[in-house]
């Protein structure tokens, strides 16, 4: 594509892309790493990842920036576009034995110019509370690894309750604690609170009101990820399974899936209004999920392997007034929801209820605005070092399931201002999974063999053979120790996991499209903008921040802010 060879070849990294916009430049002064630079250690192999909070200080740097190199912790004054890092004099610098910090978030709603709250995930399974501040807090659970031994994937504040938050796990379980509550001395004994395909909700059964207060066990595999809404009513969970689940969280109800299309899914995000959620992982695409229509819209094919990161930038996305757009009646409830949703550090009052709302709204940036988003920018960083930026425009998500690839031409010539909606020839249309795969982009050859030769095994054996032959294969990936007891085995063999070949079933339909049945999106621009592996990506006003493994944190300058530079 042109686009990409702007600026180089594709092996050189590049330090500006241009957009329709304007052309975003690189900041050398504003990027931030360990004090001392010391050379890429591969061993310590946990993902960089990045968490902002603003402390409203009145000054001209109010962000903090907090990210993680190994088995280092540092939390920096971030200074934008503005000014450069001053890497000599960390807020916070933590060094962690036997154990690596994997992720992090701040607590939006408990934030002061002397004090602020920030969650820790652990390789270990461990988690800590600290005020990188102050430096006078600092709480431990699971801390004796009774409730769950795997590493931490992803951990996050609930949303409007000040007091709650919600860790997954790489034994494919998530846990609800209470910073104010103990974990206690034994492993918890939980009963079933909750149940429905493809998940089980239990409580912890004690006397007293001990963490974890609820135990999620979701999908086959590892939780990667998971998001809540921006109307904070919903979570969106993505599994080493494939899986994408979309839950109520208040009522714990599985509002929809999506499959993907090969491999695991490693990471999700939703679109600024609620309507999309895209989602990226193994099989090197992103794909973009309809909440309201249960379906897939589109996918995206730019990346030559794992897509780690998708963020939405809805300070590019264009938007319309309510007057002339209609919003979706399940979206209209999810924003009126937020007048009826109340936080309470109450340590009881805020438990889900099947029947009840413990979470409040959490204003996010288009609240109080009467908008309707006509075309999404989003972006992704991957296993490739490579950025890409996409726009997800109404002609696209506008387009029925199904359509051939004829009409999807037709769709694209009639709207010559869509260049980004790909098609195939006619002579290049798949017609099976082996097809589908071999029809993505050339850099994504090393999946097709693996893939071709597993779907033409499956092709030739009858569905009993497929059930007999996977269950001869029972997925055992990285679940806790402390949970391969009877409760666990029983809870496998039940309703709670969806059998692998159930997802073959899927394939052509609108939860799992063959690559000729929904549109191709191509990049707006793809871009080699590191070394190592890109683990982070956050778009903010002034500029895009991105994150490699080698522990480089870039500041990406949007067109038109780097005058402000300082």
């Amino acid at each position: 594509m042109a686009a990409q060879s702007e600026g180089g070849g594709r092996d050189e990294l590049k330090t500006h892309f241009a957009t329709r916009e304007g052309t975003y430049k690189l900041m050398p002064l504003s990027e931030y790493s360990k004090p001392s630079r010391v050379a890429y250690n591969g061993q310590t192999n946990t993902p960089v990842k990045v968490s902002f909070v603003n402390v409203n200080d009145g000054s001209g740097s109010p962000d903090r920036i907090c990210f993680n190199v190994g088995r280092e912790l540092y939390v920096y004054v971030y200074k934008g576009v503005r000014k450069a890092a001053d890497l000599t004099k960390p807020l916070d610098k933590r060094i962690y034995k036997g154990t690596l910090p994997t992720c992090h978030d701040f607590n939006q709603h408990f934030v002061t110019t002397e004090s602020v709250y920030l969650l820790v995930g652990f390789t270990a399974g461990q988690v800590q509370l600290i005020d990188p501040i102050k430096k006078e807090l600092s709480k431990l659970y699971n801390e004796e690894r009774l409730i769950d031994k795997t590493k931490v994937t992803c951990i996050k504040w609930i949303p409007g309750s000040p007091n709650q938050f919600l860790v997954s796990h790489g034994s494919g379980q998530m846990y609800v604690y209470n910073e104010d509550l103990p974990c206690g001395p034994t492993p918890p004994h939980y009963q079933l609170f909750k149940q429905g395909e493809g998940f089980s909700v239990y409580t912890c059964k004690t006397k007293t009101t001990r963490n974890p207060m609820y135990r999620w066990i979701v999908g086959q595999g590892a939780i990667n990820e998971f998001a809540f809404s921006p109307c904070s009513r919903y979570i969106a969970i993505v599994s080493q399974d494939g899986y994408l689940r979309v839950f109520n969280y208040n009522s714990m109800e599985l509002h929809g899936t999506m499959k993907s299309f090969f491999g695991g899914l490693l990471c999700v995000c939703w679109s600024p209004d609620g309507r999309y959620l895209v989602t990226g992982g193994e099989d090197d695409l992103v794909t973009v999920w309809s909440f309201q229509e249960k379906r897939v819209v589109c996918r995206g094919q730019g990346h030559k392997s794992w897509v780690n990161v998708v963020a939405f930038d809805m300070f590019t996305s264009i938007v319309c007034d309510e007057e002339d757009c209609d919003y979706m009646e399940e979206q209209e409830d999810c924003s009126h929801s937020k007048a009826n949703h109340t936080g309470s550090k109450d340590s009881t009052s805020d438990l889900p209820q099947s029947n009840g709302s413990h979470v409040s709204s959490k204003s996010n940036s288009t609240e109080g605005k009467n908008v309707t988003f006509t075309s999404y920018r989003f972006g992704s960083v991957g296993q490739d070092t490579m950025l890409c930026l996409w726009d997800l425009t109404e002609d696209i998500v506008r387009q029925p399931y199904g359509r051939s690839w004829t009409s999807v031409v037709a769709s694209a010539n009639a709207a010559s201002s869509l260049p980004r909606c790909n098609s195939l020839p006619n002579s290049q249309k798949p017609n099976s999974i082996a097809n589908d795969v071999s029809a993505m982009d050339g850099n994504a050859h090393h999946i097709q063999n693996a893939v071709m030769n597993a779907s033409s095994k499956f092709a030739t054996l009858s569905v009993a053979d497929r059930k007999e032959s996977q269950e001869k294969k029972e997925h055992k990936r990285n679940f806790s120790l402390a949970s391969r007891n009877t409760e666990k085995v029983n809870l496998l063999k039940s309703n709670h996991v969806r059998p692998i070949d159930e997802s073959l079933k899927l394939l052509g339909t609108a939860s799992c499209p063959r690559l000729d049945e929904v549109p191709i999106l191509e990049p707006l621009i793809c871009k080699k903008v590191a070394h190592e592996r890109l683990t982070s990506l956050v778009f903010r006003e002034e500029c895009i921040v991105t994150a490699c493994q080698e522990g480089l944190v870039y500041t990406w300058a949007r067109p038109g802010k780097v005058i402000h530079e300082g």
